[in-house]
């Protein structure tokens, strides 16, 4: 089984529902997939150098796994994944979910669309119950493929769909040898989000300067600058900051250890209690902010990540159980799961797309502002401000050299 993202031979789709979710239910789910968001950072952070991941398409998309999940397996995604709430109010809290989300295109402030596809061998008999639940909460296509006689035609058909949904952003998120004959379904999130700055930089202020890499090494990166009102906290060991996207529905948490080397400790102790806390203490208040511009692209097989936090039988062909989608317990198993990831952060806002791929086989004298200054590797999140759902999570470690 894969997640990914559109093609444009659409065999047939159907239109999401009006399906009606508890609004304490969809609060629910943000915090418990901001918790899943930092458990999986915890993992991912063990490799070296920049990380940028969508932790709301892999949970999108394992949701969608999780509706067919049975048993042992059911529990240990549940837990893996930070799931509280049972089966159909978790699909109906991310149908609510998606529908917010995909709404806020509507407002013309930024480009934000969530698309999901399943991929079925022709044929093959997917119980009904599964693929309407599927499409009726998390909207998606399906196209059916044959993956027995064609897996290569397969595999360019969902690389051309999550090419579309990510505006080219991402390519070939289905590598070769990934599918074969005996994949029977993929199962496709992607993410695309395109956002100017509420307050842009401007282009006349930004500079070289140095980007530490470490107290005794720097490279040269085109710094931004500007001095404006944003949400800001002093926590200490670090610094926070909130820079909101037009409109205000989405802004981007910058992390900033106060030293140079202090990135290793701040991740340590990032959770999702921890995050709150910090929150909580922003105020808004004039800051003069540095920040450099960055892109990357990031790509993971989240298959060892996952299994190491508790999602193991899933992907045990012996032990999975996934008769919720073709009612039998002894057929399929996740074979892989594969994100891939990209963001491009300069003076007038973001551009980030992402896809996600299971494979299943009082007053005083004025103080001066304070300066927050992202010369040094930091943490940071893209966020829906009213539920918190975490959409991006990054970490740069090395910005792309000035000229590159």
């Amino acid at each position: 089984m894969l997640f990914m993202a559109l093609s444009p031979s659409i065999v047939f789709a159907r239109v999401q529902s009006d399906v009606v979710a508890d609004v304490a239910d969809v609060a629910t789910l943000a915090q418990d997939n901001s918790a899943f968001a930092l458990d999986l950072y915890q993992q991912l952070r063990l490799s070296p150098g920049n990380i940028f991941f969508s932790p709301h398409s892999i949970s999108t998309a394992l949701a969608m796994t999780y509706a067919g999940a049975r048993g042992n397996t059911e529990k240990q995604m549940a837990n893996a994944m930070r799931f509280s709430l049972d089966q159909e109010r978790l699909h109906h809290a991310f149908a609510d979910l998606e529908s917010r989300l995909n709404k806020l295109q509507e407002t013309g402030n930024v480009m934000l669309n969530v698309a999901s596809s399943l991929w079925p061998q022709q044929k093959y008999k997917f119980r009904e119950e599964y693929l309407s639940l599927i499409t009726r909460c998390y909207g998606a296509s399906i196209f059916p493929v044959d993956y027995e006689h064609a897996y290569k035609e397969a595999r360019k058909m969902i690389n051309r769909w999550v090419e579309d949904k990510t505006r080219d952003k991402i390519k070939d998120i289905v590598g070769p040898g990934v599918l074969d004959a005996l994949t029977r379904l993929v199962l496709v999130n992607a993410i695309y989000f395109k956002g100017n700055w509420e307050t842009r930089f401007r282009i006349s202020e930004t500079r070289d300067a140095p980007f530490f890499l470490s107290p005794e090494g720097s490279v040269q990166t085109r710094m931004m600058r500007q001095k404006e009102e944003f949400g800001y906290a002093d926590l200490g060991s670090l610094q926070m900051l909130e820079l909101p996207y037009a409109g205000t529905d989405l802004a981007m948490l910058v992390l900033l250890p106060k030293e140079t080397d202090g990135l290793r400790r701040l991740e340590t102790t990032l959770s999702v209690e921890n995050l709150n806390q910090w929150k909580a203490r922003l105020r808004k208040r004039e800051v003069v902010v540095f920040l450099p511009k960055f892109r990357m692209t990031s790509e993971f097989r989240l298959d060892k990540r996952l299994v190491s936090m508790g999602m193991v039988d899933a992907f045990n062909d012996a032990r999975a159980n996934f008769a919720g989608m073709d009612g039998r317990n002894d057929w399929l198993y996740i074979a892989a799961v594969i994100h891939k990831a990209f963001v491009d952060v300069n003076e007038e806002g973001t551009e980030a797309a992402a896809a996600t791929a299971v494979v299943m086989r009082a007053k005083s004298m004025p103080e001066p502002p304070p300066v927050f200054r992202a010369d040094h590797p930091f943490l940071f999140l893209i966020q829906e401000t009213r539920t918190g759902t975490i959409l991006f999570v990054g970490r740069l470690a090395h910005p792309a050299k000035t000229g590159e």
